[in-house]
């Protein structure tokens, strides 16, 4: 007898046994599996730890020091008078920093930066003269962001060294010193700098690791930024010769803005000052120059302590011995100081050195080469005895000098301090919103005052300002003329924070709060 719900259920039972084998065919035969199916994952490591150790050590050392030492490097830009520069050339020695371009007319001021190291923990900070020479304004940014005006306590042009001063009520990391003397070539250093003027924050904090390269190099960077000062002078061209290059070489990258940035050693002391570059372009190019710092060390006491540099010096004109000079002096090696003059009354020729006499050690210490006699007599004060080390006639004997001061102090540049408008300080420009600019900048309206100009690394531009705003506020009072910003900005003390509200073209508006730097 024919049941229906019996037949259902054989069919049903068919049915699912024949797609079960087909389902099982086709994963056999592969399609089933997904084209875009996730691939495992492995994320174990390929080596052991035992096999990478020393790198692995290494890596970890400078994270360390990174750690440590960030805190205490800090952004300073400066506001400089403008200039109109020749740019023609291209040397190949250069400072960090951008370039300056060639103006016509009078220029306006001109923003300028590099980096810096605290010091103290009262806040002295060490960079480059050429960071600071000739400003108007010195601001100095730390790792927390905060700003502050900072003082320029005094700056040398011979060595390339400025000390500056943030006066603040509390406690500043710092960088402890090392010992450039017992840098040696082939150890690895960190090159540590925040280059982050003109860029906002992308580049600040920038830690690059390398070896020292070689010691003792002499580039003649100095002496020709003083001859474009100075040798249009007849009475300070021989200010050249005081300039001491003894640059430590390193091939960890450093670029623009880097400059006064500490170069620290794997106990995160700094041993030397990111100065100069090698480079055909301005760019890094695998050769890179940092002062000593214990050459630096010694200029930032006297600049601390007098303002200027108590100089000692010997009263000679030499250069570096050459192979055939120590064939001809019967010199041990070729290394030592060859003594081309002396200057008429001055230690050297009181105590009877000569021409032609070659300098190889004082009070013990060995002379390589000139650079490093200029590095050795530094390290006195005027008015020091010390032993010269001389080859004569083919033998060596002992010379004792008393050194005088360098007369340096009375020609040498000074920074400059001028007092400023309060647009000037902020760093903008502003006039009528009139028909011409209304249609310059896209407003629908010609009323009110709009930003004409904004300094390019000034307060407002760091804080978004732009030209082509129309302020329609400041600290809360509306702003019809140009006198109105006038008045508004004039009544802000230095340090306060100013509150703008500007709006663009297309009617959005927004607030910007900025700080009123110093005169």
């Amino acid at each position: 007898m024919y049941d229906p719900l019996r037949a259902k259920a054989k069919i049903a039972f068919y049915t699912g046994a024949s797609f079960l084998v087909g389902l099982g065919l086709a994963s056999g035969l592969g399609w089933t599996q997904s084209t875009n199916a996730m691939p495992v994952i492995d994320e174990r490591p390929a080596l052991s730890l035992e096999a990478i150790k020393p790198a692995a050590d290494l890596s970890e050392a400078f994270v360390n020091i990174a750690d440590v030492v960030t805190p205490a490097v800090v952004r300073i830009e400066v506001r400089k008078p403008g200039r109109t520069v020749d740019v023609s050339g291209n040397p190949l020695f250069r400072f960090f920093g951008p370039e300056r371009q060639q103006r016509e007319g009078t220029p306006p001021p001109e923003m300028s930066g590099g980096s810096g190291f605290i010091v103290s923990p009262d806040g002295y900070i060490v960079t480059n003269h050429h960071v600071v020479t000739d400003a108007e304004q010195v601001r100095v940014f730390l790792r927390d962001r905060r700003y502050f005006q900072a003082r320029v306590i005094g700056s040398d042009p011979f060595t390339d060294v400025a000390v500056i001063k943030v006066d603040i009520d509390e406690t500043l990391p710092h960088l402890p010193f090392g010992d450039s003397e017992n840098v040696a070539v082939g150890e690895w250093v960190l090159a540590v700098g925040n280059p982050g003027f003109g860029t906002g924050s992308q580049l600040d904090y920038t830690v690059t690791a390398g070896i020292v390269s070689a010691r003792g190099r002499g580039l003649g960077i100095l002496g020709r930024e003083l001859f474009q000062q100075f040798g249009s002078d007849p009475d300070r061209q021989n200010l050249t010769g005081y300039a001491i290059e003894d640059f430590i070489q390193t091939d960890a990258v450093i670029n623009p803005g880097n400059s006064g940035g500490p170069m620290v050693n794997l106990s995160g002391q700094v041993v030397g000052i990111n100065s100069a570059i090698a480079s055909p372009t301005g760019y890094y190019t695998g050769y890179g120059f940092a002062i000593p710092i214990n050459l630096a060390r010694r200029v930032m006491e006297d600049l601390i302590n007098y303002g200027h540099v108590k100089r000692a010096m010997i009263g000679v004109v030499m250069n570096t011995v050459a192979p055939e000079d120590a064939e001809l002096y019967g010199l041990p090696a070729v290394s030592g100081a060859l003594v081309q003059g002396v200057t008429p009354g001055g230690p050297a020729e009181r105590a009877g050195i000569r021409q032609g006499d070659v300098i190889v050690a004082v009070d013990g210490k060995s002379v390589g080469y000139s650079g490093q006699l200029q590095q050795r007599v530094v390290e006195y004060r005027p008015g020091d005895e010390v032993t010269l080390t001389v080859y004569r006639d083919r033998r060596p004997i002992e010379v004792e000098v008393r050194l005088s001061e360098a007369p340096i102090n009375d020609l040498a540049p000074r920074v400059t301090e001028v007092t400023t408008t309060a647009h000037e300080r902020l760093g903008i420009r502003v006039e009528s919103l009139n028909r011409q600019a209304a249609r310059d900048c896209e407003f629908q309206q010609a009323e009110g005052v709009v930003i004409s100009d904004v300094l390019r690394g000034s307060a407002a531009a760091e804080r978004g300002i732009t030209p082509c705003l129309r302020i329609v506020q400041i600290n809360q009072r509306a702003v019809t003329s140009p006198a109105d910003v006038q008045r508004a900005l004039e009544a802000v003390d230095a340090g306060q924070v100013i509150s703008f509200v500007v709006e663009q073209s297309n009617g959005t508006r927004r607030i910007v709060n900025v700080r009123m730097p110093a005169r």
